[in-house]
């Protein structure tokens, strides 16, 4: 019996490309692995399939109005968080494409995170974890 896990998110974006760029500036192991434009309800779209042969984030133009700002009780989705092996060198791969972190993750002895924005305001937290034991790493009632 397999575990279930999320294979992927869809998300429509202003800019198909910006964002795509972000995510692959930070996972350079992550690739598109699949592309295409199609009718949606009478409008042309892009989408890509931006990932791993596992898993992947389903991106889609065409997107309309202003993200909601994270720190708001608007319905929808605050970030999308994606396991790093080493946030430092993400930080620095980012910072070298001119990407800054909107802010860092909370203070935890094992497990590490910064929040970045697509210009959009579609926003991602790459998370390093510093132990292989689940139950150190998955510990909410540490800081």
């Amino acid at each position: 019996m397999h575990q279930a896990y999320v294979e992927h998110a869809n998300v429509t974006v202003r800019d198909l490309d910006e964002v795509k760029n972000l995510l692959l500036c930070a996972l350079p192991t992550w690739q598109v692995r699949g592309q295409g434009v199609q009718d949606w309800f009478g409008k042309t779209i892009r989408w890509l399939h931006v990932g791993t042969e596992s898993s992947y984030i389903a991106l889609q133009s065409g997107g309309e109005g202003a993200h909601a700002d994270w720190r708001s009780s608007a319905v929808g989705t605050k970030h999308i968080g994606i396991v790093v092996a080493s946030l430092e060198e993400t930080l620095q791969k980012l910072g070298a494409a001119g990407y800054t972190p909107d802010h860092w993750g909370g203070a935890h002895p094992f497990r590490k995170s910064a929040y970045f924005l697509a210009r959009e305001g579609l926003q991602f937290e790459f998370v390093e974890y510093l132990s292989p034991d689940p139950s150190e790493r998955n510990d909410y009632a540490l800081p």
